[in-house]
């Protein structure tokens, strides 16, 4: 059957930027799925998707006019139902035939097969295979309605105007135009009140011709390209925008600020982009660039240029969705457009400076942070008790005081003027006002840096004063919010609580801290006094399951980590050095019999009452069992003395040399023995094993 190329357009007013990616990839792949399931194309069928503002396409190669015919089995009923004694069709099957469009003449050749324990009846027929007009139809329907459109509005149909209600249309945006070509050939669908041509509209100020007459769906990219002046594809038009950024950049001697959602939403702006170099005053660059930065992406789209030192200069660059001889007035107007945000930063910096971080404490108190759990200003005290109490462990009275100071701090900068613009900025804006409120670098860099890590891969606090504040930051969170039960569900987390156990992992972990997870986190229970029930065991598990699957993340096998976290190891930096170790261990020629018999120690004590790991030498009667103690007298100080040192990997290692013992024992030795003293000595000589077997990890979990 020949088969050719169908391309699919709708053309609608302008879509919603941030969702536009979205879009347009449902739209592309949910048709294809359709088209692929009614058979008219191949489960290898090329898709190629398009989304520009006014836009939504999809391409699907090798597509037929006609599905292939389809054999179809139906069950209909147990022959025992359908036939009677003679062999004749029953009133139940007649009636299930005549459903079918059959009759009574059909019922010599209904199939008979086993179906389960009984044999059923089965009817088989061809289905004809859809017409691309019929499947395309059903395709593009379903597409439209699975689109994960943000937010509907509802218009009504031109020619329909004068009779409200008649013909409502909801979808994203107001559609005006429907391509549906199979090769050069116009399908016949219709959708949103419109029926399917071959030509389009290109860009609203630049296109050569109007209408755009797509003369084949081959074409459909290039034909735009030449006539519409628009780049169809998503993709594409990324690429050319990102190259022509680069580009200018480079011709300046500067870099772009690398910001990939910014680059997918101008994206989706344009249709032919083109980017321009404008400049702004040199005096507003007194404002630290950040602020700079974020209201120039923010609030304008635009891309501020760094220096080779990484400072902000006063160039920017804009992507037009115009190409003009002569590009001044384009860039005037954005200059003049840039202009009154860059003073309105200036303005929020200048009037914060006025007033120091400290005299800002006091009105903390008339934050709400949350209902339960008081305001702002009380859970500044409850960081500041937390990161005091960690300080001084960590680093004695100087760290606790420092800690402390900057916890004190830390949420100030919410009141600022500038923050209250710019919510992103919380944190950063603290460190620039405590560097002019004259605090040290530690003090003012500790209250910069609280917030993180903020994101997957951002960097730990920068000084040991920032790293306890954001400790006890983040503490101070989980702890209150498990314990008024506000607990993540599902993919709901609006108070970031998985974000905030995995930055408590990386900092324990990262930096190797002197703490222990239950420990740390039962100690910042009793400044919430009578607010909370203590959560510090659903606390545990919750970081001890954020841990588990970030390992997994990061290549580790799950027997591994289960090994290793089956013994809740309360200092976290160790837990990569367990893991290397069980790795090591699991690829020794004895693991697998001693992981096995491990298990089979386990699954022995826990049949037993508490048990002694002591044993009488008196009482040791068998062969095997002398042998065992004696190769553990030998091994296991080697082993210990290699686990106290922090060598775990030679640690495990060491008990490869109990192999040939332990399997002697099971094989020549009867545990629960009659006599009660022989017994328990056995059990306590099982359990001594057991204990030294997992102080790295659990070594059961290794067996197959």
């Amino acid at each position: 059957m020949t088969t050719q190329n169908l391309l699919v357009e709708l053309l609608v007013e302008e879509l919603p930027p941030k969702a536009l990616k979205k879009l347009g990839d449902a739209f592309a792949s949910v048709l294809a799925d359709s088209l692929k399931a009614q058979g008219l194309a191949g489960a290898n069928a090329t898709v190629s998707d398009f989304a520009s503002p006014r836009r939504l396409a999809v391409q699907v190669s090798a597509v037929s006019a006609q599905a292939a015919d389809k054999a179809v089995s139906q069950k209909l009923m147990p022959v025992a139902v359908g036939l009677d004694g003679s062999g004749n069709a029953t009133p139940a099957l007649l009636k299930k035939l005549q459903a079918l469009g059959a009759d009574a003449s059909v019922v010599p050749s209904l199939k008979r097969a086993m179906d389960g324990k009984a044999e059923a009846l089965f009817f088989e027929s061809t289905v004809r295979g859809a017409t691309l007009a019929e499947g395309l139809q059903k395709a593009l329907t379903e597409a439209i309605a699975k689109l994960p459109i943000p937010k509907v509005m509802s218009y009504q149909l031109e020619r329909d105007c004068e009779l409200p209600g008649w013909s409502t249309v909801s979808f994203v945006r107001p559609a005006h135009g429907l391509v549906a070509l199979h090769g050069s050939t116009v399908v016949s669908v219709t959708a949103l009140g419109l029926t399917a041509g071959s030509t389009t509209q290109g860009h609203r100020f630049e296109a050569a011709k109007a209408p755009v007459v797509l003369a084949h769906a081959d074409d459909y990219a290039a034909t735009l390209a030449r006539d519409g002046a628009v780049i169809a594809s998503f993709d594409a038009r990324r690429a050319e925008i990102a190259r022509q950024l680069q580009a200018a950049a480079t011709a300046l001697g500067a870099q772009a600020v690398d910001d990939e959602v910014l680059l997918d939403e101008v994206t989706a702006l344009v249709e032919r982009p083109n980017v321009l170099t404008c400049s702004f005053e040199p005096v507003f660059l007194q404002v630290p660039q950040e602020c700079l930065i974020l209201t120039m992406k923010a609030n304008q789209k635009y891309f501020p240029l760094l220096d080779a030192a990484g400072k902000l200069s006063n160039r920017f660059l804009i992507v037009s969705n115009i190409s003009p001889a002569d590009p001044r007035a384009v860039i005037g107007g954005n200059e003049r457009v840039v202009r009154p945000r860059l003073a309105d930063a200036q303005f929020f910096y200048d009037q914060d400076r006025k007033k120091s971080l400290e005299s800002r404490v006091e009105g903390l108190s008339k934050v709400v942070y949350h209902n339960k759990l008081g305001s702002q200003g009380e859970r500044m005290e409850r960081v500041c008790a937390i990161a005091r109490a960690i300080g001084q462990q960590l680093g004695g009275d100087a760290l606790a005081d420092q800690a402390a100071q900057a916890a004190r701090l830390a949420k100030t900068d919410l009141l600022t003027d500038m923050v209250g613009e710019f919510p992103e900025l919380q944190g950063t804006m603290g460190g620039y006002y405590a560097r002019h409120d004259g605090l040290s670098d530690a003090i003012a860099d500790a209250i910069e840096d609280h917030y993180k890590p903020r994101f997957a891969g951002d960097s730990l606090p920068r000084n040991e004063v920032g790293l306890v504040v954001a400790l006890a930051d983040k503490l101070e969170t989980l702890v209150g919010m498990f314990g008024i039960g506000n607990l993540p569900t599902g993919d709901k987390d609006p108070f970031a609580l998985r974000r905030h156990a995995l930055g408590l992992i990386r900092m324990l972990t990262e930096r190797d801290l002197a703490l222990d997870v239950t420990a740390t986190l039962h100690s910042a229970v009793p400044v919430f006094g009578a607010l909370v029930v203590d959560p510090t065991a659903a606390l545990a598990d919750f970081i001890y399951d954020r841990l588990a699957g970030n390992l997994r993340e990061q290549g580790y096998s799950a027997q591994e980590v289960d090994a290793v976290l089956a013994l809740r190891p309360q200092r976290l930096g160790d837990v990569g050095k367990r893991l290397l170790a069980v790795r090591a261990f699991a690829a020794l020629p004895e693991s697998p019999a001693l992981a096995a018999a491990n298990k089979r120690i386990g699954n022995i004590l826990k049949k037993t009452d508490a048990v002694d790991a002591h044993v009488s030498t008196l009482l040791l009667q068998e062969v095997a069992e002398k042998d065992l103690f004696t190769a553990m007298q030998t091994v296991l100080p080697q082993a210990n003395a290699l686990f106290e040192a922090g060598d775990y990997t030679a640690s495990l290692k060491a008990l490869a040399a109990l192999r040939a013992p332990v399997d002697a024992f099971f094989d020549g030795v009867m545990v629960n023995a009659e006599a009660l003293d022989l017994r328990l000595n056995r059990l306590g000589l099982l359990q001594s094993l057991h204990v030294a077997m997992n102080r790295v990890a659990d070594l059961s979990k290794l067996a197959a």
